[in-house]
């Protein structure tokens, strides 16, 4: 497969409805990063400092334009791409502009901390309102921005505070991609955006409401598996790619959670173990296995879940369903194979899984009490970071989602990829979470207003897939409102070369339910 020759908002945008690039690393390789609003005293592992918590002062400097004064927020040097802008604020008041190519007038400006205002009507697919959103310019401003923005030299984006004298508090998250030197970039137009509009209306379609993919091939095996069981899906045999992975649970509702926890996917591709992954994490929703409604992943929330993650093969491949619990399960299986054209950037889809129970939550800043809870480390080779879960149990009386988490790719001295709170990784805002789900991911669950019991984030990435061709470390700090304790489920999903493993956790025994 051979990628567009010249980057451009056409080929972002078709990019994102090509399911097969993933398994691909990228012809041309380019880097993943994100700048944000992080508190900019943490700038050493060994300072307490580490953990300091005024995520939403940051930025990069204050410049002079024009007689205005604007906080630059990044200042990218192309060519490149932004592919991800997250930002929330209590008052949206100002000005939001964006620079590209060194202009010395902002071609885009916004008249709010808010990209819902952006100059063109962006379908709901690509720009994403958090649930605690309000039209209030007054009141609080959530919104995800997926809408990709090509530069061919440099992006710059500032805000203009409607009073420099009052100091609010301003979140933000630009994730971008750094091509190497000389690559043709199209800088973005809002011209081209108009041209492109039914494009955008058809990717905004097709990631709100995913098509079936086409596959050749239907394999499928079913049973009652009692503890200790499984059942086995071998695939068809050559150069193929499941397209889709539907697993059945059918069984009361009272036993939902406890079997599709203690049920356990397990592939093998060409001899090598990819995935064994408890069912309920594998479904994006974790405990209980909830409504998930994503561009990879979905689940009725009744024990029908849907993987469209492609899975390439060379030779065979063979899908396992393992009962770990203690309780009889009734399963069905089925696999939609298809063509798949494998070539020397080829990798193996993955899925890995590990937790920790009891970890310690603080409010505070302290090498001694403080903790980056390590959420997954891929090693080895080349891969594609593409989607995470974290299921919880928050054994604390509120809030345990202070943290940010810290992203290491291959040679990183600083995290390439340094947040501002659990929740605005996982693509909203404010605390207490309440469930909502996007193309992108979302929180499936939920239980208590309080953020006390049972919680899910996913997040699932599209354009903003990870590179890396040694080694990604993926922390997240565990910082919370009160101090208690948390029990974590950690479940990644990316694809490597044969070499690259996970530091997974290892199962002698079924999980706790």
């Amino acid at each position: 497969r051979r990628e567009a020759s010249e980057v451009s908002l056409t080929s972002l945008l078709s990019e994102m409805l090509d399911r097969d690039l993933v398994t691909r690393f990228p012809a041309v390789p380019y880097t993943q990063r994100q700048v944000s609003s992080h508190d900019r005293r943490s700038v050493s592992p060994d300072s307490a400092l580490w953990w300091a918590n005024g995520d939403g002062g940051g930025y990069e400097r204050l410049e002079e334009i024009d007689g205005r004064s604007e906080k630059v927020l990044c200042d990218l040097k192309g060519p490149g791409a932004v592919d991800r802008i997250w930002m929330t604020s209590r008052r949206k008041r100002g000005t939001l502009r964006i620079y590209l190519d060194g202009e010395r007038e902002a071609g885009i400006a916004i008249p709010a901390y808010d990209m819902r205002r952006f100059p063109f009507p962006v379908p709901d697919g690509l720009s994403c309102v958090h649930t605690h959103y309000s039209e209030d310019m007054d009141g609080v401003g959530g919104n995800t921005f997926f809408l990709p923005v090509p530069y061919a030299e440099s992006c710059k984006i500032t805000f203009e505070e409607p009073d420099p004298g009052v100091r609010l508090s301003r979140y933000y998250q630009i994730n971008y991609r750094t091509y190497p030197e000389g690559t043709r970039v199209r800088t973005f137009s809002l011209g081209e955006l108009e041209l492109d509009r039914d494009l955008l209306e058809k990717v905004s379609g097709a990631l709100l409401s995913p098509s079936e993919p086409e596959g050749s091939s239907l394999s499928e095996a079913s049973g009652t598996l009692s503890p200790g069981e499984s059942l086995a899906l071998d695939l068809p045999r050559g150069r193929k790619a499941v397209r889709e992975l539907t697993i059945k649970v059918d069984c009361d509702p009272g036993d939902l959670a406890s079997l599709t926890r203690g049920l356990a996917v397990r592939a093998f591709f060409d001899g090598i173990g990819c995935v064994d992954v408890p069912l309920a994490d594998f479904s994006g929703g974790g405990m209980g296995a909830p409504l998930v409604r994503g561009w990879w992943l979905d689940s009725d929330g009744k024990g029908l879940i849907r993987c469209r993650f492609p899975m390439p093969y060379k030779k065979r491949g063979r899908l396992q369903i393992v009962n770990q619990g203690t309780a009889d399960a009734p399963v069905r299986i089925k696999a939609l194979s298809g063509k798949y054209s494998w070539d020397s950037r080829s990798m193996y889809f993955h899925s890995s899984f590990r937790f920790e129970e009891g970890i310690p939550l603080t409010p505070e800043n302290s090498l001694d009490g403080n903790l980056d809870w390590n959420f997954t480390t891929l090693s080895g080779g080349r891969g594609l970071y593409v989607a995470d879960l974290l299921s919880l149990y928050n054994h604390a009386p509120d809030w345990y989602g202070e943290g940010d988490e810290k992203i290491w790719v291959d040679d990183d001295a600083f995290p390439s990829h340094f947040g501002t709170g659990t929740e605005d990784y996982f693509n909203c805002s404010w605390a207490p979470v309440v469930p909502f789900l996007t193309p992108f991911g979302g929180a499936p669950r939920a239980d208590d207003p309080s953020s006390h019991g049972y919680n899910a984030f996913h997040r699932a990435r599209i354009l903003d897939v990870i590179p890396f061709t040694k080694s990604l470390r993926f922390d997240i700090e565990m910082m919370s409102w009160h101090p208690g304790t948390a029990d974590y489920y950690a479940t990644a999903f990316w694809y490597g070369d044969p070499g690259v493993r996970a530091n997974s956790s290892p199962r002698t025994a079924p999980l706790p339910y």
